[in-house]
């Protein structure tokens, strides 16, 4: 800390943090006053050499949520409810489904977003399984009937435009290129991150 006291902060972030975890970063913690938690603080942002980056990957969920119910998404606008985590399948949940009367539910998984080179973002930042489970089992919603979209959340405002991480990850970049093939909508949003607050910014274009 500022005055040379050592802590250990929690980090809710699973993947590689692949440019967001360099050794002397300078990095902002939340306090937590609750005695049921291991750690008081949790890590909450990070500065590179670009700007300021959001790490908390239980952020963008809530954010997109309320980004969605107050029409600020308008790919997403014009549904009369939202619910949150959403088994659709044994072993699967989803992050949230919209409705409305008279139409087909909208399922929406959410991943946070982190890793942009050359003003590129790009996921994932580290193989995901799990990814690529979500992404299929919202392919079989859309075979159904539903609607369904993959919101990547840019946590840094620093990207122009998104691309699945081949590199990394290339059966989760063919797995996208597939399912969105088949109808799954693809959304992919920078926010803008400050010292105080992240908000949703834009729509970037999708490049697959």
């Amino acid at each position: 800390m500022e005055d040379g006291t050592l802590v250990t902060a929690h980090c809710n972030n699973t993947g590689s943090m692949k440019g967001c975890a360099e050794p002397g970063a300078r990095v902002w913690l939340s306090y937590h006053d609750n005695p049921k938690r291991k750690h008081r603080y949790s890590w909450e942002l990070v500065e590179t050499k670009e700007c300021l980056v959001g790490i908390n990957t239980l952020l963008p969920n809530t954010l997109v949520a309320r980004s969605i119910e107050a029409g600020a998404v308008p790919a997403l606008a014009g549904y009369d409810s939202l619910r949150r985590e959403v088994t659709v399948e044994k072993g699967t949940r989803l992050d949230m489904v919209l409705y409305k009367e008279g139409m087909p539910p909208c399922n929406v998984e959410v991943k946070n977003c982190t890793l942009v080179r050359d003003e590129v973002a790009a996921f994932p930042d580290a193989v995901t399984a799990r990814g690529r489970k979500h992404l299929l089992a919202l392919a079989a919603l859309k075979e159904k009937g539903e609607r369904s979209v993959i919101f990547f959340f840019i946590q840094r405002p620093d990207a122009l435009r998104f691309t699945p991480a081949d590199d990394i990850d290339p059966a989760y970049g063919k797995t996208l290129r597939e399912v969105a093939a088949l109808g799954v909508e693809i959304e992919a949003w920078r926010a803008r991150v400050t010292e105080t607050n992240v908000t949703l910014e834009c729509a970037l274009p999708v490049d697959l």
